[in-house]
């Protein structure tokens, strides 16, 4: 919005404005040259003006080629900060962070929670088989494990070495065909 000046014989001068609650303003006088403080441009030192004059694409790149946003650059099944365009050790940190939520869904799972195992079997990017194979590879060690657990578990029941069994012991137990069934799938599936 511009500001009203008035001219007269006694010289240049903003007219009376009315404020937002109804109140006027007086009309003040002004020297010739004078420019409003919120006319007056703002300040950029050369180094904010070099930025900004700067093309956002590389030399020889055109709009059309160039993504359009960083919005859709976006990785699906990743968080919402992430973008494609990461460095090689930013998605290998990536990368071990997913890792270490699956170590944590296998101790979850290992501290009772039965069908745990179903949902955290993880399923790897197509681009990574590698990776996906020794993932597959870590999970039927650990398959192999828990029914090695599940066991020596089973014969000190029988042997008469442990008489009452715990709520853990007992799900444990329980949970022997689940984890047979699931260990045959990934052998299979290998």
């Amino acid at each position: 919005m511009a500001t009203p000046y008035v001219t007269d014989e006694s010289g240049k001068y903003i007219a009376a404005t009315q404020r937002p609650d109804g109140t006027w303003r007086k009309p003040r006088r002004v020297k010739d040259g004078y420019v409003p403080q919120e006319e007056v441009p703002v300040y950029e030192n050369k180094y904010v003006k070099f930025f900004k004059s700067k093309p956002d694409l590389p030399p020889g790149m055109s709009p059309s080629e160039g993504p359009t946003s960083k919005q859709q650059q976006k990785i699906p099944g990743c968080g919402d900060g992430e973008v494609a365009g990461l460095s090689k050790s930013a998605k290998r940190n990536m990368k071990r962070k997913e890792k270490r939520k699956q170590q944590q869904l296998g101790q979850d799972e290992d501290m009772g929670a039965v069908g745990a195992a179903a949902a955290a079997v993880s399923v790897p990017s197509p681009d990574d088989s590698s990776a996906a194979a020794a993932e597959k590879a870590k999970k039927i060690k650990n398959l192999k494990k828990k029914l090695r657990q599940v066991e020596e578990l089973q014969q000190k029941v029988d042997s008469g070495e442990i008489k009452d069994l715990t709520k853990d012991q007992l799900e444990k137990l329980a949970r022997v065909q689940i984890l047979q069934a699931e260990l045959q799938q990934l052998e299979r599936d290998s």
